[in-house]
């Protein structure tokens, strides 16, 4: 019996491996390994390994989830997978959403940890599928139309689809290693080829500004045909002449008529035949000439193809290479005219379209900028300078002298630098500038300063007339002054009832002192005076030193006139 219990335990040790991890929860499973995605155009394949352990029964499931949901959820199209990859193509997705994945392994209730895949975005991680090539042949070329990668009703380049950029390498299949690369148009032809010869190629896509560059197509490859007994056309041109373009091109023969057709360039890249979107050319229709001219205003700005066709009768000519034509590159820009104003030592310079031009301004389209060159007249230095302005002023030159001018017009436009031919030059003398004003004034100023005494004088002089005139002087003249003394003059002018004026008397003899009454006269031979008068009456007196005897005299005399 304690034999057949120790057999029944060794048997449950031993069978511990597969009875244990149930109860443990089933963490005995691996998570799968080296997880990746792959996408290619709106194909999403998701790929892993097993573990370590390669047990059967085992199954993967995936859930996803993107940012606006807050749990995850299972992913279509891989739940409880049996191989090592799925396909979540039919998930309704933006693919510009960051996504996350993550992935386990199941057999029955247990279950491997999750691995969780690095988050991407979709359209980051997509790679460039190979397109889809139609081919048709002629004579010395292919036409091809080239379809976009990705299905019809695809997501993932559906904001892409007309800019992508396809890249063809083309060889004989009797030579392959003569290879021959080309960018070519969805819709577009492979000319120099040579007729009953097999050519075959391939064709990638790529996205210039995501930098993404994707798959070959399969190889294709295709006969052109036997040789057209009318030949096409060939070296076409196309020149600007004033208001018209010039279409040319080379052909052999001669008596033939030919016209002309143009097409949009973008068409070419949208995918599909376009031979019904190709227009006339008017004047170019039934030309028996190699060229034919057309107004300007056929074309706005833009880029178009042109082909021309050879007729004979009933008999014509595939159509010709086309000739890519950029207005951008063809614009004529006719010499500007030239207007110059001389302003004291300045000159000023207009700068105005041509005549010709007035229905249809160049910089209407363009930002135009002159060069303009200028040099006085009689010194072969010239100076050159850029301005945007087409009105603006030389400064600071020499007074009467003769200068001139001449300029052309220029367009800096992104790809491309276009400029006119030079105007007619125009010359001009400028006048007395600011330093002969200058001059002027200093000689002006002199001339004041110095007539300044002369103004002084005259001014004095009328001064002096008109005070005479208007403001004569009291005191007469002395003519008239030595008729009336001084002393009559006041007798004259005293009422009797003025008051009396004393007179005095000093008598220099000291032997002999008199009051002389008014009446009485005094003897001339021995008394000297000397009278004066006042109009108050006092006593006066006078001293003086006589023969140094310090003696004083005095003598008082009164009388009451």
């Amino acid at each position: 019996m304690l034999a057949l219990l120790g057999a029944m335990a060794l048997v449950l040790v031993a069978g511990a491996p597969w009875v244990l991890p149930a109860a443990a929860g089933g963490t005995n499973l691996e998570s799968p390994r080296d997880v990746e995605v792959y996408i290619v155009d709106d194909s999403f394949i998701l790929k892993w390994n097993r573990g370590s352990e390669s047990l059967s029964n085992v199954t993967f499931s995936v859930d996803y989830q993107i940012p606006e949901m807050d749990d995850w959820t299972e992913l279509p199209g891989c739940q409880y997978i049996t191989s090592t990859q799925c396909d979540f193509s039919s998930l309704q997705l933006n693919v510009y959403d960051e996504l996350k994945l993550r992935i386990r392994a199941e057999k029955g209730n247990n279950t491997s940890p999750w691995y969780e895949v690095d988050s991407f975005i979709p359209f980051h991680k997509a790679q460039i599928g190979p397109p889809e090539v139609h081919l048709e042949a002629e004579d010395k070329a292919i036409i091809i139309n080239i379809s976009p990668p990705g299905t019809k009703d695809g997501v993932m380049w559906a904001m892409d689809s007309s800019s992508f950029i396809y890249n063809l390498v083309i060889w004989k299949n009797s030579s392959p290693a003569e290879e021959r690369t080309e960018t070519v148009y969805p819709t577009d032809k492979i000319y120099k080829l040579s007729p009953e010869t097999t050519y075959c190629l391939k064709v990638k896509a790529r996205l210039r500004m995501q930098r993404k560059v994707g798959l070959y197509s399969p190889v294709y490859c295709i006969n052109t045909t036997v040789e057209n007994k009318l030949p096409p056309p060939e070296n076409i041109q196309i020149d600007g002449n004033n208001q018209n373009y010039i279409l040319k091109w080379d052909y052999k023969y001669e008596n033939l008529t030919f016209q002309a057709q143009w097409l949009h360039a973008y068409l070419k890249k949208i995918p599909g035949k376009h031979a019904d979107k190709w227009k006339q050319i008017p004047d170019c229709e039934n030309v028996k000439t190699t060229q034919c001219v057309f107004p300007q205003s056929v074309f706005s700005r833009g880029i178009y193809f042109i082909r021309v066709q050879a007729s004979n009768g009933n008999s014509t000519s595939l159509w010709s290479e086309e000739k890519k034509f950029d207005t951008e590159i063809q614009t004529i820009i006719l010499p500007p005219v030239i207007n110059l104003k001389p302003v004291n030592d300045s000159l000023r310079v207009y700068i105005g379209a041509p005549k010709e031009s007035e229905n249809k301004s160049v910089d209407e389209d363009y930002p135009l900028i002159y060069e303009i060159i200028f040099w006085e007249n009689t010194s072969n230095i010239q100076n050159k300078i850029v301005e945007k302005k087409t009105d603006f002023t030389f400064r600071n030159l020499k007074p009467l002298t003769v200068y001139c001018v001449r300029a052309r017009a220029l367009i800096h436009y992104e790809k491309w630098n276009k400029s006119s031919g030079f105007s007619d030059t125009v010359c001009e003398k400028t006048k007395p500038g600011n330093t002969s004003k200058t001059l002027l004034i200093i000689a002006v100023i002199c001339a004041v300063l110095l007539s300044i005494p002369v103004v002084v004088y005259v001014v004095k002089v009328v001064l002096r007339c008109v005070k005479y005139v208007f403001f004569p002087s009291s005191k007469p003249p002395s003519a008239v002054d030595e008729c009336f003394s001084e002393h009559l003059l006041k007798n004259l002018l005293l009422s009797t009832s003025a008051e009396q004026i004393e007179r005095c008397f000093i008598i220099e003899n000291t032997n002999a002192i008199a009051a002389v009454e008014e009446t009485n006269d005094v003897d001339e031979d021995y008394k000297k005076y000397n009278s004066q008068t006042s109009q108050d009456s006092g006593n006066y007196s006078n001293e003086e030193d006589n023969s140094g005897s310090g003696i004083s005299e005095e003598l008082l005399l009164q009388e009451t006139l």
